[in-house]
């Protein structure tokens, strides 16, 4: 099933590309989301989180429904082929490459940008938050854009 923007018509989006074998950025990442969703409270129903894998080839539907769930319940996780990942992360300021690294799982890693992007109810960007923003200051700017 594909979707798009207008799947998430009149909510804001919390939107983040990564891969669920990445050792730190996109667990953390995540894990913040967790936290802002849940002291949105009764708020929440406003935001969808989006976790989007920049990694098809291990990131299948199936383990995204095992890696997304371990964070929060409401997060979204979606994948596809290589083409229709990088036509998403075409529409954003993002980059990824994959790095060969033996240590890693299945010999690679990728590399990417770990900004967390927020969208607004008509799909209009409105900001972004660099890796290693806390969920209080997402939480914080996220109220003021939402009320």
């Amino acid at each position: 099933m594909v979707q798009t923007e207008e799947d998430f018509s009149g909510r804001w989006m919390l939107i983040f590309f990564g891969f669920a074998n990445c050792p730190d950025v996109c667990p953390t990442t995540l894990s913040e989301v967790a936290v802002v969703m849940e002291r949105l409270g009764t708020e929440a129903d406003k935001v969808q989180p989006i976790f989007i894998s920049i990694d098809p080839q291990r990131d299948t539907p199936a383990a995204l429904a095992q890696f997304v769930p371990l964070f929060d319940a409401d997060i979204i996780g979606l994948t596809g082929t290589t083409e229709q990942i990088a036509e998403t992360a075409g529409h954003f300021p993002i980059y990824f490459e994959r790095l060969e690294e033996t240590t890693a799982p299945d010999g690679y890693t990728v590399s990417h940008t770990s900004h967390l992007f927020l969208f607004g109810p008509e799909a209009d960007f409105v900001t972004s938050w660099a890796y290693g923003t806390t969920a209080e200051e997402i939480l914080a700017d996220l109220r003021l854009w939402t009320h």
